[in-house]
Protein backbone atom coordinates (compact mmCIF):
# COMPACT_ATOMS: atom_id res chain seq x y z
CA UNK A 1 0.00 0.00 0.00
CA UNK A 2 1.51 3.68 -1.54
CA UNK A 3 2.47 5.66 1.97
CA UNK A 4 0.92 9.44 2.14
CA UNK A 5 1.78 12.50 3.81
CA UNK A 6 0.42 14.05 7.13
CA UNK A 7 0.21 17.26 5.01
CA UNK A 8 -2.56 15.98 2.79
CA UNK A 9 -4.94 14.84 5.37
CA UNK A 10 -8.47 16.15 5.84
CA UNK A 11 -7.53 17.80 9.39
CA UNK A 12 -4.03 19.28 8.84
CA UNK A 13 -3.62 22.27 10.17
CA UNK A 14 -6.02 21.97 13.13
CA UNK A 15 -4.42 22.05 16.78
CA UNK A 16 -6.43 20.01 19.20
CA UNK A 17 -5.35 20.21 22.85
CA UNK A 18 -5.64 16.99 24.73
CA UNK A 19 -6.02 17.40 28.78
CA UNK A 20 -7.28 13.92 29.41
CA UNK A 21 -5.91 10.57 30.45
CA UNK A 22 -6.27 6.81 30.12
CA UNK A 23 -8.34 6.08 26.96
CA UNK A 24 -11.75 7.73 26.17
CA UNK A 25 -10.63 10.95 25.79
CA UNK A 26 -7.19 10.26 24.74
CA UNK A 27 -8.66 7.85 22.05
CA UNK A 28 -10.47 10.79 20.74
CA UNK A 29 -7.81 12.87 20.17
CA UNK A 30 -5.81 9.98 18.88
CA UNK A 31 -8.50 9.49 16.04
CA UNK A 32 -8.43 13.32 15.06
CA UNK A 33 -4.35 13.06 15.01
CA UNK A 34 -4.89 10.00 12.83
CA UNK A 35 -7.02 12.35 10.05
CA UNK A 36 -4.28 14.87 10.19
CA UNK A 37 -5.17 17.36 13.36
CA UNK A 38 -1.82 18.32 15.00
CA UNK A 39 -2.74 17.36 18.82
CA UNK A 40 -0.88 18.50 21.79
CA UNK A 41 -1.07 16.43 24.85
CA UNK A 42 -1.04 18.69 28.07
CA UNK A 43 0.48 16.26 31.13
CA UNK A 44 1.36 17.04 34.31
CA UNK A 45 5.01 17.69 35.37
CA UNK A 46 6.90 14.21 36.83
CA UNK A 47 3.72 11.94 35.91
CA UNK A 48 2.10 13.00 32.86
CA UNK A 49 -1.26 10.83 31.77
CA UNK A 50 -1.72 7.93 34.14
CA UNK A 51 -1.71 5.47 31.24
CA UNK A 52 2.16 5.91 30.89
CA UNK A 53 2.24 3.72 33.98
CA UNK A 54 -0.76 1.62 33.78
CA UNK A 55 0.49 -0.96 31.61
CA UNK A 56 -1.52 -3.81 30.20
CA UNK A 57 0.24 -7.83 30.69
CA UNK A 58 2.87 -5.42 32.53
CA UNK A 59 4.25 -4.63 29.04
CA UNK A 60 6.34 -1.07 28.75
CA UNK A 61 8.78 0.59 26.22
CA UNK A 62 11.07 3.06 26.76
CA UNK A 63 9.22 3.88 30.26
CA UNK A 64 5.66 3.92 28.79
CA UNK A 65 3.07 1.21 28.87
CA UNK A 66 2.19 -0.21 25.75
CA UNK A 67 -0.92 0.83 25.65
CA UNK A 68 -0.24 3.84 26.32
CA UNK A 69 1.89 4.09 23.05
CA UNK A 70 -0.95 2.74 21.00
CA UNK A 71 -3.37 5.45 21.95
CA UNK A 72 -1.15 8.16 21.83
CA UNK A 73 0.45 7.97 18.68
CA UNK A 74 0.82 11.12 16.34
CA UNK A 75 0.88 13.65 19.40
CA UNK A 76 3.16 15.87 20.92
CA UNK A 77 3.36 16.54 24.52
CA UNK A 78 3.75 19.32 26.92
CA UNK A 79 4.44 19.27 30.33
CA UNK A 80 2.28 22.32 32.32
CA UNK A 81 1.69 22.53 36.13
CA UNK A 82 -1.96 24.50 35.80
CA UNK A 83 -2.34 24.48 39.14
CA UNK A 84 0.37 27.31 39.49
CA UNK A 85 -0.20 30.87 37.96
CA UNK A 86 2.52 30.89 35.31
CA UNK A 87 1.52 26.96 34.35
CA UNK A 88 -2.24 28.05 33.97
CA UNK A 89 -1.04 31.24 31.92
CA UNK A 90 0.72 29.50 29.54
CA UNK A 91 -2.20 27.25 29.25
CA UNK A 92 -4.43 29.62 28.24
CA UNK A 93 -2.27 31.25 26.44
CA UNK A 94 -2.23 28.26 23.74
CA UNK A 95 -5.89 27.54 24.40
CA UNK A 96 -6.22 30.63 22.61
CA UNK A 97 -4.42 29.78 19.87
CA UNK A 98 -6.02 26.46 19.34
CA UNK A 99 -9.22 24.92 17.49
CA UNK A 100 -10.07 21.82 19.98
CA UNK A 101 -9.87 21.20 23.31
CA UNK A 102 -10.81 17.69 24.79
CA UNK A 103 -10.64 17.28 28.50
CA UNK A 104 -12.15 14.61 30.79
CA UNK A 105 -12.15 15.92 34.26
CA UNK A 106 -15.46 15.09 36.67
CA UNK A 107 -17.44 17.77 36.21
CA UNK A 108 -16.05 20.93 37.71
CA UNK A 109 -12.39 20.51 37.95
CA UNK A 110 -11.58 22.58 34.58
CA UNK A 111 -13.72 25.30 36.19
CA UNK A 112 -12.42 25.57 39.29
CA UNK A 113 -8.95 25.74 37.22
CA UNK A 114 -9.88 28.36 35.06
CA UNK A 115 -10.23 26.60 32.08
CA UNK A 116 -13.89 26.08 32.06
CA UNK A 117 -15.77 26.51 28.48
CA UNK A 118 -17.15 29.90 29.69
CA UNK A 119 -13.97 31.07 30.61
CA UNK A 120 -12.05 29.85 28.00
CA UNK A 121 -14.38 30.77 25.35
CA UNK A 122 -14.23 34.22 26.53
CA UNK A 123 -10.38 34.13 25.17
CA UNK A 124 -11.25 31.62 21.92
CA UNK A 125 -14.99 31.98 20.33
CA UNK A 126 -13.66 29.51 17.62
CA UNK A 127 -12.70 26.80 20.47
CA UNK A 128 -14.70 23.05 20.14
CA UNK A 129 -14.85 22.29 23.67
CA UNK A 130 -15.20 18.31 24.30
CA UNK A 131 -16.21 17.17 27.79
CA UNK A 132 -15.96 13.50 28.76
CA UNK A 133 -17.63 12.10 31.55
CA UNK A 134 -18.73 9.23 33.41
CA UNK A 135 -22.56 9.68 34.19
CA UNK A 136 -23.12 13.36 32.61
CA UNK A 137 -22.74 16.41 34.26
CA UNK A 138 -25.79 16.59 36.61
CA UNK A 139 -27.41 13.49 38.29
CA UNK A 140 -26.99 11.08 41.30
CA UNK A 141 -23.92 9.23 39.83
CA UNK A 142 -21.79 12.59 38.75
CA UNK A 143 -19.22 11.42 41.82
CA UNK A 144 -18.88 8.19 40.57
CA UNK A 145 -15.79 6.73 39.24
CA UNK A 146 -15.72 7.19 35.23
CA UNK A 147 -14.02 3.65 34.86
CA UNK A 148 -15.06 1.41 31.87
CA UNK A 149 -16.53 -2.03 33.87
CA UNK A 150 -18.60 -0.16 36.35
CA UNK A 151 -20.16 1.77 32.77
CA UNK A 152 -20.51 -1.55 31.51
CA UNK A 153 -22.21 -2.92 34.59
CA UNK A 154 -24.31 0.00 35.10
CA UNK A 155 -25.51 0.53 32.08
CA UNK A 156 -26.93 -3.41 31.28
CA UNK A 157 -24.52 -4.47 28.61
CA UNK A 158 -22.44 -6.73 31.01
CA UNK A 159 -26.18 -8.56 31.59
CA UNK A 160 -27.20 -8.80 28.22
CA UNK A 161 -23.61 -11.22 27.79
CA UNK A 162 -23.56 -14.92 28.96
CA UNK A 163 -26.11 -17.68 29.44
CA UNK A 164 -29.17 -17.98 30.89
CA UNK A 165 -27.47 -19.88 33.75
CA UNK A 166 -24.24 -17.67 33.72
CA UNK A 167 -23.49 -14.34 35.95
CA UNK A 168 -23.60 -11.09 33.78
CA UNK A 169 -20.27 -11.03 31.66
CA UNK A 170 -18.80 -7.85 30.72
CA UNK A 171 -16.44 -7.46 27.51
CA UNK A 172 -13.37 -8.33 27.97
CA UNK A 173 -12.11 -4.93 27.02
CA UNK A 174 -12.66 -0.99 27.56
CA UNK A 175 -15.55 -0.96 25.25
CA UNK A 176 -17.35 1.71 26.69
CA UNK A 177 -14.08 4.06 26.76
CA UNK A 178 -13.58 3.05 22.94
CA UNK A 179 -16.85 3.68 21.94
CA UNK A 180 -17.28 7.19 23.73
CA UNK A 181 -14.06 7.95 21.99
CA UNK A 182 -15.52 7.90 18.85
CA UNK A 183 -18.74 9.58 19.62
CA UNK A 184 -16.28 12.46 21.26
CA UNK A 185 -14.52 12.88 17.62
CA UNK A 186 -17.80 12.67 15.85
CA UNK A 187 -18.70 15.65 17.97
CA UNK A 188 -16.03 17.95 17.67
CA UNK A 189 -15.93 17.15 13.74
CA UNK A 190 -19.85 17.83 13.23
CA UNK A 191 -18.82 21.55 15.74
CA UNK A 192 -16.02 22.05 13.04
CA UNK A 193 -17.88 21.98 9.96
CA UNK A 194 -20.47 24.37 11.81
CA UNK A 195 -18.02 26.55 12.38
CA UNK A 196 -16.96 26.96 8.90
CA UNK A 197 -20.27 28.87 8.10
CA UNK A 198 -20.84 30.52 11.86
CA UNK A 199 -16.71 31.59 12.62
CA UNK A 200 -18.21 30.11 16.09
CA UNK A 201 -17.10 26.65 18.13
CA UNK A 202 -19.32 24.83 20.35
CA UNK A 203 -19.29 22.64 23.08
CA UNK A 204 -19.69 18.55 23.35
CA UNK A 205 -20.44 16.66 25.92
CA UNK A 206 -20.14 12.54 25.79
CA UNK A 207 -20.33 10.50 28.65
CA UNK A 208 -19.17 7.00 29.03
CA UNK A 209 -22.90 6.11 30.25
CA UNK A 210 -24.34 7.97 27.09
CA UNK A 211 -22.17 6.22 24.73
CA UNK A 212 -22.82 2.31 25.84
CA UNK A 213 -26.76 3.26 26.19
CA UNK A 214 -26.39 4.09 22.43
CA UNK A 215 -24.23 0.91 21.63
CA UNK A 216 -27.20 -0.60 22.70
CA UNK A 217 -29.97 1.29 20.82
CA UNK A 218 -31.74 -1.86 19.11
CA UNK A 219 -32.40 -3.78 22.42
CA UNK A 220 -33.03 -0.75 24.45
CA UNK A 221 -35.76 0.33 21.54
CA UNK A 222 -37.39 -3.08 21.40
CA UNK A 223 -37.53 -3.68 25.29
CA UNK A 224 -39.49 0.16 25.40
CA UNK A 225 -41.63 -1.17 22.78
CA UNK A 226 -41.93 -4.87 24.09
CA UNK A 227 -44.10 -4.01 27.05
CA UNK A 228 -41.08 -3.53 29.19
CA UNK A 229 -40.41 -7.61 29.03
CA UNK A 230 -36.42 -8.30 30.00
CA UNK A 231 -34.87 -10.03 27.11
CA UNK A 232 -34.27 -13.90 28.25
CA UNK A 233 -30.79 -14.76 27.55
CA UNK A 234 -30.41 -18.15 25.68
CA UNK A 235 -29.26 -21.22 27.89
CA UNK A 236 -26.84 -22.44 25.07
CA UNK A 237 -24.39 -20.35 23.23
CA UNK A 238 -25.74 -17.13 24.12
CA UNK A 239 -24.68 -14.33 21.20
CA UNK A 240 -28.01 -12.37 21.02
CA UNK A 241 -30.86 -12.28 23.25
CA UNK A 242 -33.50 -11.41 21.02
CA UNK A 243 -32.11 -13.34 18.34
CA UNK A 244 -33.85 -17.12 17.09
CA UNK A 245 -31.69 -20.23 16.30
CA UNK A 246 -29.09 -20.71 15.13
CA UNK A 247 -27.57 -17.35 16.13
CA UNK A 248 -24.29 -18.18 18.25
CA UNK A 249 -20.73 -20.23 18.39
CA UNK A 250 -20.55 -23.77 18.72
CA UNK A 251 -17.51 -26.19 19.46
CA UNK A 252 -16.60 -28.80 16.44
CA UNK A 253 -14.22 -31.26 16.82
CA UNK A 254 -11.49 -28.81 16.53
CA UNK A 255 -12.13 -25.76 17.26
CA UNK A 256 -15.41 -23.51 16.85
CA UNK A 257 -18.00 -21.97 14.19
CA UNK A 258 -20.14 -18.87 14.75
CA UNK A 259 -23.56 -19.32 12.35
CA UNK A 260 -25.36 -16.01 12.59
CA UNK A 261 -29.20 -15.58 11.26
CA UNK A 262 -30.13 -18.40 8.91
CA UNK A 263 -32.97 -20.35 8.18
CA UNK A 264 -32.99 -23.21 11.02
CA UNK A 265 -34.52 -26.25 8.75
CA UNK A 266 -31.85 -25.52 5.85
CA UNK A 267 -29.20 -25.51 8.29
CA UNK A 268 -30.57 -28.97 9.61
CA UNK A 269 -30.71 -30.78 6.16
CA UNK A 270 -27.33 -29.32 5.37
CA UNK A 271 -25.50 -30.75 8.68
CA UNK A 272 -27.77 -34.31 7.90
CA UNK A 273 -30.23 -33.66 10.89
CA UNK A 274 -33.70 -34.87 10.29
CA UNK A 275 -34.72 -33.35 13.64
CA UNK A 276 -33.55 -29.92 13.29
CA UNK A 277 -34.59 -29.66 8.97
CA UNK A 278 -38.26 -30.83 10.76
CA UNK A 279 -38.16 -27.29 12.54
CA UNK A 280 -39.89 -25.47 9.71
CA UNK A 281 -41.85 -23.04 11.68
CA UNK A 282 -40.40 -19.55 11.81
CA UNK A 283 -41.70 -18.89 15.43
CA UNK A 284 -40.08 -22.04 16.91
CA UNK A 285 -36.75 -20.89 15.79
CA UNK A 286 -36.98 -18.23 18.82
CA UNK A 287 -39.64 -19.71 21.24
CA UNK A 288 -37.88 -23.29 21.31
CA UNK A 289 -34.09 -21.76 20.39
CA UNK A 290 -32.26 -23.97 23.35
CA UNK A 291 -33.29 -27.06 22.00
CA UNK A 292 -32.62 -26.37 18.72
CA UNK A 293 -28.94 -25.02 19.29
CA UNK A 294 -28.59 -28.07 21.67
CA UNK A 295 -30.16 -30.46 18.36
CA UNK A 296 -27.52 -28.56 16.18
CA UNK A 297 -24.57 -28.63 18.74
CA UNK A 298 -25.08 -32.51 19.16
CA UNK A 299 -24.25 -32.60 15.05
CA UNK A 300 -21.72 -30.05 14.71
CA UNK A 301 -19.21 -31.27 17.44
CA UNK A 302 -18.31 -34.86 15.46
CA UNK A 303 -16.22 -33.22 12.55
CA UNK A 304 -14.19 -30.56 12.60
CA UNK A 305 -14.90 -26.60 11.67
CA UNK A 306 -13.27 -26.70 7.70
CA UNK A 307 -15.76 -29.79 7.04
CA UNK A 308 -18.83 -27.85 8.48
CA UNK A 309 -17.85 -24.96 6.62
CA UNK A 310 -17.06 -26.38 3.43
CA UNK A 311 -20.76 -27.63 3.19
CA UNK A 312 -22.24 -24.34 4.78
CA UNK A 313 -20.21 -21.37 3.19
CA UNK A 314 -21.40 -22.95 -0.62
CA UNK A 315 -24.84 -23.02 0.33
CA UNK A 316 -25.18 -19.41 1.57
CA UNK A 317 -25.40 -20.14 5.16
CA UNK A 318 -23.92 -17.21 7.43
CA UNK A 319 -21.29 -19.11 9.32
CA UNK A 320 -17.53 -18.53 10.32
CA UNK A 321 -14.73 -20.08 11.86
CA UNK A 322 -13.60 -18.55 15.31
CA UNK A 323 -10.19 -17.38 14.65
CA UNK A 324 -7.70 -16.74 17.76
CA UNK A 325 -5.46 -13.54 16.88
CA UNK A 326 -2.82 -15.78 15.74
CA UNK A 327 -5.06 -17.55 13.58
CA UNK A 328 -6.07 -14.08 12.47
CA UNK A 329 -3.12 -12.15 11.99
CA UNK A 330 -2.11 -15.14 9.60
CA UNK A 331 -4.93 -14.76 7.39
CA UNK A 332 -4.50 -13.49 4.09
CA UNK A 333 -7.84 -11.59 4.30
CA UNK A 334 -6.00 -9.49 7.64
CA UNK A 335 -2.59 -9.35 5.54
CA UNK A 336 -4.72 -7.67 2.54
CA UNK A 337 -5.77 -4.74 4.97
CA UNK A 338 -2.27 -3.98 6.05
CA UNK A 339 -3.25 -2.83 9.30
CA UNK A 340 -0.50 -2.91 11.88
CA UNK A 341 2.50 -0.25 11.72
CA UNK A 342 6.04 0.23 13.65
CA UNK A 343 5.63 3.06 15.92
CA UNK A 344 8.65 2.25 17.91
CA UNK A 345 10.47 5.50 19.58
CA UNK A 346 14.10 3.70 19.18
CA UNK A 347 15.25 2.50 15.75
CA UNK A 348 16.70 -0.39 16.93
CA UNK A 349 13.38 -1.81 18.64
CA UNK A 350 9.72 -2.82 17.55
CA UNK A 351 6.47 -1.73 18.12
CA UNK A 352 3.84 -3.13 16.22
CA UNK A 353 0.64 -1.53 17.07
CA UNK A 354 -3.01 -0.96 15.12
CA UNK A 355 -3.43 2.05 12.66
CA UNK A 356 -6.57 3.94 11.66
CA UNK A 357 -9.31 1.99 9.78
CA UNK A 358 -9.96 4.69 7.93
CA UNK A 359 -8.38 4.91 4.46
CA UNK A 360 -8.64 8.09 2.02
CA UNK A 361 -8.81 5.84 -1.62
CA UNK A 362 -5.53 7.24 -3.84
CA UNK A 363 -4.04 9.49 -0.98
CA UNK A 364 -1.98 6.37 0.89
CA UNK A 365 -1.51 5.85 4.30
CA UNK A 366 1.11 7.77 6.08
CA UNK A 367 3.21 6.33 9.25
CA UNK A 368 2.34 7.61 12.54
CA UNK A 369 4.54 9.00 14.22
CA UNK A 370 5.27 7.42 17.81
CA UNK A 371 3.96 8.46 21.02
CA UNK A 372 5.97 11.31 22.65
CA UNK A 373 7.86 11.08 25.85
CA UNK A 374 6.46 13.31 28.91
CA UNK A 375 6.88 16.80 28.31
CA UNK A 376 9.01 16.11 25.07
CA UNK A 377 7.72 19.33 23.05
CA UNK A 378 7.54 21.51 25.36
CA UNK A 379 10.77 23.95 25.11
CA UNK A 380 9.51 23.80 21.13
CA UNK A 381 6.04 24.56 21.90
CA UNK A 382 6.51 27.02 24.35
CA UNK A 383 8.63 29.17 21.66
CA UNK A 384 6.43 28.45 18.93
CA UNK A 385 2.97 29.43 20.56
CA UNK A 386 5.09 32.60 22.59
CA UNK A 387 3.82 30.47 26.11
CA UNK A 388 6.14 32.50 28.12
CA UNK A 389 4.68 35.78 26.49
CA UNK A 390 1.79 36.35 29.45
CA UNK A 391 0.82 40.00 28.73
CA UNK A 392 -3.26 40.32 27.41
CA UNK A 393 -4.83 37.61 25.72
CA UNK A 394 -6.66 37.66 22.45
Amino acid sequence: MMEGTRDTLPLAGLIVLDFCQYLAGPSAAMRLADLGARVIKVERPGKGDGSRSLALEGLFSDGDSVNFHAINRNKESIALNTKEPKGLAMARRLVAQADVLIEAFRPGVMDKLGLGYEAIKEINPRIVYASVSGYGRTGPWVGKPGQDLLVQSLSGLAWLNGDADQPPMPFALSLADSYTGVHVAEGILACLIRRVTTGEGGRVEVSLLSSILDMQFEVITTYLNDGHRLPQRSALHNAHAYLAAPYGIYPTLNGYIALAMSPVSRVGELIGSAVVAGRTNPDEWFTDRDKIKQDIAVVLEKETSEHWLSILEPAGIWCSDVYTWEQLTESAAFKALDFLQDVARDDSARLITTRSPINFVGEGIPASKPAPRLGENTEAIIREFDLDNLGEQR
